[in-house]
């Protein structure tokens, strides 16, 4: 954890420190050494938080973009007493999970059914093969390429890593995770959006810089940036569709012409 309750106020961990956790009430020590990053942790081993994991510096440097006061939100089910910890809660409860540690599609499922408005932000690094299949995918352009950019993925059970394919909440993959001197026009610069929308067994994807998406955030308007995205993809799809149709028959007619005056010759 980055923060935990000294004197009923929220703090990081400075060495010797003692505070308490803000999820179960159980005393917490501060950890800090130059291997790993500042956190607190238990001082004895005991059930907190099921859907916990080591922070890693992906996840610290994610979190320090935005507010301290959103920053690991305690939700509580009123009817069964079950508590979570969210990475990033906004003002209107928006959720944002970042996940680098692999996790089970039970609990994937369980983590969206709890905090339901929730959208996550994925380490696409992590598995050395991810970011290969996902170059590989075939990607066709709607719209204008000019960001955001809107691309239907007509191969996503190959380009999209399996447990994050057919979410009900956008997925937003980082394949740039802590890499440094990456030129600024290699595509892992991006982050690339899996929206929670099929058209014709096609996922869609929407590429945006991550200061679009931060910026968004900060300003509690992604969800709104995103679904405004979404309700323009039936008439892109519809006029690139038609263009299709039309290079057709277009070439339909030119196919036909040649062989009219390739007859006409012998």
């Amino acid at each position: 954890m980055k923060y935990a309750l000294v004197n009923n106020e929220k703090v990081e961990a400075v060495k010797g420190q003692v505070g308490i956790c803000s999820v179960c009430g159980s005393t917490v020590i501060a950890k800090c050494g130059n291997y790993k990053i500042n956190h607190w942790a238990h001082k004895t081993k005991q059930n907190c938080d099921a859907w916990w994991e080591n922070e890693t510096i992906w996840h610290r440097n994610w979190k320090n973009y935005f507010a301290v006061e959103w920053q690991e939100k305690i939700f509580t089910d009123d009817a069964t007493g079950e508590k979570h910890i969210a990475d990033i809660c906004t003002d209107s409860n928006l959720v944002i999970e970042f996940q680098h540690s692999a996790i089970k599609p039970e609990e994937k499922i369980s983590r969206e059914n709890f905090y339901k408005n929730m959208l996550w932000v994925v380490d696409g690094t992590r598995l050395k093969n991810d970011y290969p299949k996902f170059q590989n995918g075939t990607f066709e352009l709607i719209g204008k390429p000019a960001e955001p950019t809107l691309f239907l993925c007509h191969n996503p059970q190959s380009a999209i890593p399996k447990m994050w394919r057919n979410s009900n909440v956008p997925i937003l993959f980082d394949f740039l995770g802590l890499e440094e001197n990456i030129p600024q026009n290699d595509i892992r610069q991006f982050l690339f959006c899996v929206l929670p929308v099929i058209v014709d067994n096609k996922a869609i994807i929407v590429r945006m810089t991550r200061s679009t998406f931060i910026y968004n955030v900060q300003n509690d308007a992604i969800l709104n940036y995103l679904n405004n995205l979404t309700r323009e993809i039936p008439e892109l799809y519809r006029k690139l569709k038609n263009m299709q149709t039309q290079r057709l028959v277009q070439h339909q007619l030119r196919l036909r012409y040649t062989r009219r005056r390739f007859s006409r010759r012998f």
